[in-house]
């Protein structure tokens, strides 16, 4: 019974330290729910991307294919045909539609844990305290004896 006393205090640290690992360690289940929240924002920034993409190609299909909209666009830039003439007010500027976006780069941030090391020195810590406990409680019954 002397001894498994003691090998509480191991059990206590590896207990600890499986917990510590299993929930909040560098592959435990806080960084793993993290890492699925940033996937799910991937995917957004994915689907935006593909909403931007549709966008832009149809706009140059217009572009390619249409004349009418290819003569509209000129004209905001301030082309005009050969037959044209203009009538330019100085201060108003040229009424140019603000260019398409491509979208927003999304950077990904490692995800927040407890490292290994700092898990170690708990999970030992604390084994150690379980031990000295016992170890105090043992020298303290044999002392009064």
């Amino acid at each position: 019974m002397r001894i498994s006393k003691y090998l509480l205090g191991i059990w206590v640290a590896v207990a600890v330290y499986t917990l510590f690992s299993f929930l909040s360690g560098p592959k435990g289940m806080s960084a793993y729910n993290y890492l699925l929240s940033e996937r799910e924002q991937q995917r957004y920034n994915i689907q935006t991307l593909g909403i931007i993409n549709e966008e832009l190609e149809k706009t140059r299909n217009n572009l390619l294919y249409d004349p009418d909209t290819l003569l509209i666009h000129a004209r905001q830039m301030g082309y005009g045909s050969q037959d044209e003439r203009f009538v330019r007010i100085v201060g108003l500027g040229i009424n140019r539609t603000s260019p398409a976006t491509a979208g927003n780069v999304y950077f990904a941030q490692n995800p927040d844990y407890i490292s290994d090391r700092i898990i170690k020195i708990i999970s030992l810590s604390l084994g150690l305290l379980v031990f000295a406990f016992f170890f105090t409680i043992e020298f303290l019954e044999k002392r009064t004896n």
